[in-house]
């Protein structure tokens, strides 16, 4: 028991210090994960042992991602991207697991079971960091970016076959087709009931969830439908992160599907973090350094196969050439469901150790190179990565016309909550305004109550001299994210230096970074939320109204230097209390 305790504590201590890290330099946390395997695991320090308790975590890790995966599936979306999700998607995969396949069988000497198992497995790209620097460039609605999205929904999609796939091919020569065709006709049997019954009662039970009015009820019913549909699914044969996939797919149907969505992500990302852990801990470092030139090998093979063969698809698609090799490069590194999918393979006895030493060295190192690639190939195509030239001109051209007939109006860089309420106030006092947002649903939903809001990213230059920045009268950043506040800070005193600039922050800390950027005022919200509430306490205790406010008063003229002249007190107006 001790024992088992002090392995828990050391995993704790090491996750707490590497996350921390990981967060600190903009690095996942994935990766963070993988080294505390390494370090700790059997190859390395050998403090931590391998055990079914632990392996039974790291499965149910697999199956939260499935879930979310699974909430995120959307009809209307893959309706909408159908020719390149069912075009481009089946193409990569496809000559990806092919050309792989025929690597691993006839380059490395192994079966082509084996050859079957690597080839999916290095086929599946990252979502999580190819979606996240497609966003930060302006680059998600480009050629490029829907060509990438429209592959890496597909292979979400392909994943869950993947894992009725692997387990029917570690069976016997005699039946692998029997076993395959048993499979198939349990997964349509399976699934058909499933969605059946589940699209008929999803929406009532968690109606009656939520009438409780309970969160605690909420999150305990999703974990209930999370855990009862991979236990069906497990029970039929079937594999536990499938179940759980319907079960996110069922609930993205419904109106509690952000609501879920936020209550599953800490079980979601603790607990594939212990599957990372694990992969880690299956890394036998000294196999691979002694093995160096092999791995350098598989890293250019799997790196420049997928590159080239998304480039062959692209071009055969008549896609220019830039934006190719940027889709290319966005989609050449391996993929977290890989990682999943060789780890199955390598526990189904379908991969042998070396295979496996090597595959999975090679998959994370192309991870590691995926950010640096994916900027070469926009130098390379001499775009930067801003999305493709014709894309480029008409997000331009969108925004210079909705700007056009604007002077002295306001710049709103973000329409979430707070810009939303930003604009009801300008709107109130008759003053002219124009939005930028990234969110072609909100912007479609403004558009259509005739509000001015238009598709845009204010951290380009381009975009803020077509939304008449070198006209307007003050520019309002209401970003969550300080550093992408901060690029547009900086663009806007680039070319207006006099200009009045108002940022929304989450909290104090980053406030003196963003005034020596140039902020005019910077409006954290954790404080005029803590002004307010205690302003109500000392009314709600018997303090007058009037006293206060005086404090509200005094604490804002100590913090706003642009409103110091109005909070500060003089005759007629309260002074700060003693």
């Amino acid at each position: 028991m001790h024992q088992a305790l002090l392995a828990i504590l050391l995993l704790l201590t090491a996750a707490v210090a590497t996350v921390a890290v990981m967060r600190r330099f903009h690095l996942p946390s994935m990766l963070g994960y993988l080294a505390i395997g390494m370090a700790l695991g059997p190859h390395g320090f050998a403090l931590l042992a391998e055990s079914a308790a632990v392996e039974s975590f790291a499965e149910f890790g697999v199956v939260f991602l499935m879930f979310s995966i699974g909430l995120e599936f959307s009809l209307k979306r893959l309706q909408a991207m159908r020719s390149l999700v069912f075009g481009f998607g089946p193409a990569q995969m496809a000559l990806t697991a092919l050309g792989t396949g025929l690597v691993t069988w006839l380059g490395y000497g192994q079966g082509w079971r084996s050859g079957v198992a690597v080839g999916l497995a290095v086929a599946m790209s990252s979502t999580a960091i190819v979606a996240r620097m497609l966003s930060d460039r302006f680059d998600l609605h480009s050629r490029s970016g829907r060509q990438t999205m429209g592959v890496l929904l597909f292979q979400d999609l392909a994943v869950a076959p993947c894992l009725i796939l692997l387990p029917a091919l570690a069976t016997t020569g005699e039946d692998l087709w029997r076993s395959l065709t048993i499979a198939a006709a349990q997964t349509v049997a399976v699934l058909a009931l499933l969605i059946w019954v589940g699209q008929r009662l999803m929406g009532r039970i968690y109606d009656a969830a939520a009438a409780v009015r309970s969160n605690e009820v909420l999150v305990l019913t999703t974990l209930w439908i999370v855990v009862g549909l991979s236990f069906l699914t497990a029970r039929s044969g079937l594999s536990l992160a499938l179940g759980a996939f319907v079960g996110g797919m069922l609930i993205s149907e419904t109106v509690y599907r952000h609501h879920v969505e936020a209550d599953i992500r800490p079980f979601r990302d603790i607990l594939l973090g212990l599957f990372f852990v694990t992969v880690g801990m299956n890394l036998d470092v000294g196999y691979v350094l002694g093995n160096a030139h092999k791995l350098l090998l598989a890293v250019l093979l799997l790196v420049g196969g997928k590159a080239l063969v998304v480039l062959l698809i692209t071009r055969i698609a008549r896609t220019p050439l830039t934006a190719g090799l940027r889709t290319a490069a966005q989609l050449a590194q391996a993929g977290e469901f890989g990682l999943v999918l060789i780890e199955l393979a390598h526990r189904s006895q379908l991969v042998a150790d070396d295979v496996y030493q090597i595959t999975l060295s090679a998959m994370l190192l192309s991870m590691f190179l995926a950010p640096f690639l994916i900027n070469r190939a926009a130098r390379l195509s001499g775009d930067l990565g801003r999305g493709d030239w014709a894309h480029k001109a008409t997000v331009i051209h969108d925004i210079a016309v909705h700007s056009m007939s604007l002077g002295e109006h306001v710049l709103l860089c973000g329409y979430g909550r707070t810009g939303q309420r930003i604009a009801e106030f300008l709107a109130i006092e008759k003053i002219p305004f124009l939005a930028l947002d990234v969110d072609p649903q909100r912007i479609a939903e403004a558009q259509a109550r005739g509000i001015n809001v238009v598709f845009g990213n204010a951290d380009r230059r381009e975009v803020m001299q077509a939304a008449g920045l070198a006209r307007a009268r003050a520019v309002v950043i209401t970003y969550p994210d300080t550093h992408s506040a901060e690029r547009a800070l900086r663009i806007v005193r680039q070319t207006r230096p006099e200009i009045p600039v108002v940022i929304r922050t989450a909290d104090d800390k980053d406030t003196a970074r963003l005034k020596a950027a140039g902020a005019t005022e910077v409006i954290p919200e954790v404080l005029e939320g803590s002004l307010l509430i205690a302003a109500e306490t000392l009314v709600q205790a018997g303090i007058p109204m009037s006293q206060a406010i005086q404090h509200v008063r005094a604490a804002r003229a100590e913090r706003y230097a642009s409103l110091r002249d109005f909070y500060q007190p003089d005759e007629g107006r309260p002074r700060k209390p003693s």
